[in-house]
């Protein structure tokens, strides 16, 4: 508890100068605080005056229904009261014409810093979040049976203008076997090892009508090879393995629930999925509203609505498990390869506690179709809102007019300020929620993908993602406070960043300065590399620095005859025939899906199951 609170002194006092306003009583009532409701004060009770903040300049004043919890003075609340007179007046509180911009910053980097520090949840926050799983299964079924016909036609039809293209071009992938299936590195519901999915012994009955395994199961068509797969169990429907759902650490307020798919399902996913890739990379297609590999254009936008006032962001709450497997039917139902391929690829059953339940939804956080399907249904249901506003069927032509406008990435969602209303009438009317406290389009503020913006300032924060380390032995803890370090030193925060280099320094952490291209978990400096730790190394001859480097070492995995040619051989093919024309500037193992492939991924495989740091020479630029 020591250090959080002490190294929150740290950033008032630079927050404070920032300001010119004292932060010295701001820094006792939180320490009472803390003394009375513990660490879930600074991580639960304290983020949700940021998000009040939040609403207070998104409608343009405050008043006592924000803030509650909290004791007020003199017309506003009296924990940081000298940040916030320099954003509201304290008679009324309404937004002062020209608001503090670092004073917005200061609150928002104070009060949310801790909002998703990486903790285990209590056992009824875990069970909480489980119930709500459930529970989220049973509004998907109602919001099927609500869903009127006229609205989803009119789904139909504009999924059939924006997606005909790309789903053609998939159906005919699945039809004449062009897909490349291959693996993740996360873990599997059958718990196969990285290397072990690559000689599988379970398939489903459901897969095999389009997805053969005796074609994707061994590299090659031959008599010795197909001897290999005779022991494959192709499971009938009622057999089939779900998929195991489980909770991992998110913040200390509620865990991030995901489903581990089965190690086959994944395979033809991620095959799947790489079509996708492909055909939205296309410059002149659908993919100009979605693209998942890059959240620049969602900020770039969020930064123009936070200006001219032009572009809302919204946001849902649990939005991919609100994607109904019929919105998915719905707009697959002209593509019988591809419909019947992905619904082929889906789990329908889900281990919950040992219990199993049939799942309504299209697939759980954890399917790799999980995040491109529900930006498609999202993406189709904006524009089912927009005609609706605009009392008139669109076209294609009307649609691609909303380029730079419109753009979705998973559940953070852009739209013109002028149709949220019809928007949002229309994700309500698929069975999507949209989260109003962290949705913005009548003020100055804007949030998206992880950056946040006013009135044309960034106003984004420094996230502290784990507590501090104790000792050298917490590796995960002192690589987090590195980079939390180095993002603190270039948004100003010195003091904070000094402290940091104290403590670090204090369990006998060695942090040379260094460039911020080198291995070593070093400190970034606007005044360049120290050039008294710096020396010459005698084979490379160029500068080293002696300091800490991940030494982590995926497991021992062997993997040898017919698994590991056809390991190897889907690289190939993903490398040469998947991208041809982008792979012309690119390298290989830059283009989205592909994962990087070391000299020894045929002796261990998979993500390391503990990491390490060493004391040695790396360079230091």
């Amino acid at each position: 508890m020591k250090s959080p609170t002490l190294f929150l002194h740290e950033i008032l006092a630079d927050l404070g100068d920032l300001c010119g306003t004292s932060t010295q009583h701001d820094f006792k009532e939180i320490m009472l605080r803390v003394e009375d409701e513990g660490l879930s004060f600074l991580t639960i009770t304290l983020p949700t005056f940021g998000r009040d903040l939040e609403k207070g300049l998104d409608r343009g004043y405050v008043a006592r229904d924000l803030f509650q919890g909290f004791y007020w003075r003199g017309g506003l609340p009296r924990l940081f009261g000298g940040f916030l007179e320099l954003i509201f007046a304290r008679k009324g509180g309404r937004l002062l014409e020209v608001p503090s911009i670092p004073a917005i910053l200061a609150i928002r980097q104070i009060t949310l810093m801790f909002a998703k520090i990486r903790l285990d949840c209590t056992e009824r926050r875990i069970q909480d979040a489980i119930n709500g799983y459930i529970q989220c299964e049973q509004d998907v079924r109602v919001a099927d049976s609500l869903i009127r016909d006229d609205s989803m036609s009119r789904f139909k039809e504009i999924g059939n203008l924006l997606w005909n293209e790309t789903f053609q071009s998939v159906d005919e992938d699945i039809y004449y076997g062009r897909l490349i299936p291959r693996h993740g590195p996360g873990s599997t519901a059958d718990r196969l090892s990285s290397n072990a999915k690559w000689i599988m012994q379970e398939w489903t009955q459901r897969l095999e009508r389009y997805f053969p395994h005796w074609e994707y199961l061994i590299p090659s068509i031959r008599p010795h090879l197909l001897d290999k797969i005779d022991g494959v169990d192709v499971l009938e429907p009622g057999a089939e393995r779900p998929v195991r759902v489980i909770t991992v650490p998110k913040t200390l307020k509620t865990p991030r629930i995901i489903a581990v798919e089965p190690a086959c399902m994944m395979f033809i996913q991620q095959g799947i999925l790489n079509c996708f890739e492909r055909e939205l990379s296309r410059p002149d297609g659908p993919g100009q509203f979605i693209r998942w590999d890059d959240q620049t254009p969602n900020q770039a936008m969020a930064l123009e609505g936070s200006k001219y006032g032009n572009l809302a962001t919204l946001d849902l709450s649990e939005a991919s498990d609100r994607v109904s497997n019929q919105h998915v039917r719905a707009l697959l139902r002209n593509f019988p390869n591809l419909a019947g391929g992905v619904e082929a690829c889906r789990s329908r059953k889900a281990d919950v506690q040992g219990k199993t339940i049939r799942l309504a939804k299209f697939a759980s956080m954890g399917s790799a179709l999980c995040f491109p399907f529900e930006s498609m249904v999202f993406l189709t249901v904006i524009f089912v809102g927009i005609e609706q506003a605009l009392n008139r069927n669109l076209s294609k032509k009307d649609i691609y007019s909303f380029l730079g406008s419109v753009r979705v990435y998973g559940d953070d969602i852009i739209v013109p300020v002028d149709y949220v209303s019809s928007v949002i009438t229309a994700l309500e009317t698929f069975g999507f929620r949209v989260n109003r406290s962290k949705s913005f389009w009548t003020g100055k503020f804007r949030e998206s993908c992880g950056k946040e913006y006013y009135d044309g300032h960034d106003v984004s924060i420094v996230r502290m993602r784990t507590a501090l380390p104790t000792s050298l032995r917490d590796v995960e803890e002192i690589i987090s406070t590195v980079s939390f370090r180095n993002r603190l030193y270039k948004a100003g925060f010195w003091k904070s960043a000094a402290y940091l280099d104290s403590h670090l320094k204090s369990i006998g952490f060695i942090m040379p300065i260094v460039g911020e291209q080198s291995p070593v978990l070093g400190r970034f400096s606007y005044l360049g590399i120290d050039s008294d730790s710096v020396y010459l190394d005698d084979y490379l001859h160029a500068p080293f620095v002696k300091g800490y480097v991940e030494v982590s070492k995926s497991p021992e995995d062997n993997l040898d005859d017919y698994g590991a040619l056809l390991k190897c051989l889907s690289q190939l093919e993903i490398r040469d025939g998947s991208f041809p024309e982008r792979a012309k500037h690119r390298p290989w193992s830059e283009l989205p899906g592909v994962l990087p492939v070391s000299s020894e991924h045929l002796l261990r495989s998979g993500r390391p199951s503990v990491r390490r740091i060493k004391l040695k020479g790396a360079p230091a630029r």
